[in-house]
């Protein structure tokens, strides 16, 4: 049996920028936020971190940044995947280095891999480091994922602590649990199947939507880990507008507009994203208001 790095809500931050630089006093002020609202674990430098446009040195320095800051007081997950094998390790051991609790592990894009490909690079970076990784399978975004086999290969790695599951299989995740049992963690990477996920066994979520209601999503997987489905299941639903509004272009560039409205940061971006048009900034202003937010 594993011990999960952390359950219940994790929040996949974003990474403020000013002026094109890196905005490190609101990363600060946003961490702070969280651990105010009870947040149960943090992800710095995933997809909705902006990963992909920061530079190796911006990169370790936001890791940096949000350990020093956590300052142990919650688990600090690192996004160190990459589509080169050796430069995925290299970012590893150095996340390592700075402190992190685990490393977030993304499938390779664009150059893909088979599925003993996957094996391969996944083992060949667990052979390597201390800190337990999470595989993350996001096919949508890297146009390879994970089989129920593969997982359960990968399973049988001590490092391999568990897995942030967004392709919305439901079937691969039930396959998943029953190959593997207490040797997998798994996680929700999308907000609107948490609670589902987590009647079948899910640990709780990796979520965009924390951003934004922190406490509502840790309150949410806290009844649904005691058994309360139907109290999870009641903020589910009640959320899901606004989960639905926080994707309705392509992450990170809702929830960058919704945390700019709520006054938390800028919501500046790195291109090739850009800024939510006029027409579904309104759309998701509507969901913020009508969940009882307060904009700006």
């Amino acid at each position: 049996m594993k011990t999960p790095i952390f359950t219940g809500a994790n929040v996949a931050i974003v990474t403020p920028f000013k002026n094109g630089a890196v905005d490190f006093d609101s990363l600060k002020k946003l961490i702070e936020f969280q651990i105010e609202n009870g947040t149960n674990a943090i992800t710095i430098c995933g997809t909705t971190g902006e990963s992909p446009t920061l530079s190796h040195e911006e990169h370790t320095a936001v890791i940096k940044c949000c350990v020093e800051t956590v300052a142990g007081r919650v688990p600090v997950i690192a996004g160190t995947g990459s589509n080169d094998t050796n430069y995925a390790l290299y970012l590893s051991k150095e996340a390592e280095d700075l402190g992190v609790d685990g490393l977030l592990m993304v499938t390779p894009y664009y150059n893909k891999a088979s599925q003993i490909g996957l094996i391969k690079h996944y083992t060949y970076v667990a052979d390597r480091v201390n800190t337990p990784i999470i595989l993350y399978n996001v096919p949508g975004r890297t146009g390879v994922g994970f089989t129920a086999a593969t997982y359960k290969e990968l399973s049988k790695h001590p490092n391999i602590n568990g897995i942030k599951e967004a392709s919305g299989n439901f079937t691969l995740f039930a396959q998943t649990l029953s190959l593997c049992g207490d040797d997998m963690n798994i996680w929700s990477g999308n907000d609107d199947q948490t609670v589902p996920m987590m009647a079948l066994g899910a640990k709780g979520v990796i979520s965009v939507a924390s951003n934004v209601i922190p406490a509502d999503m840790v309150k949410m997987c806290n009844l649904a880990l005691a058994g309360d489905f139907k109290g999870a299941t009641e903020i589910q639903l009640r959320a899901f507008d606004l989960m639905d509004r926080l994707f309705v272009e392509v992450n990170p560039i809702p929830v960058k507009a919704a945390v700019e409205m709520l006054g938390l940061c800028g919501g500046e971006l790195r291109m090739p994203l850009w800024e939510i048009s006029d027409a579904n900034r309104d759309l998701l202003k509507k969901a913020m208001v009508e969940y009882g937010l307060s904009v700006k």
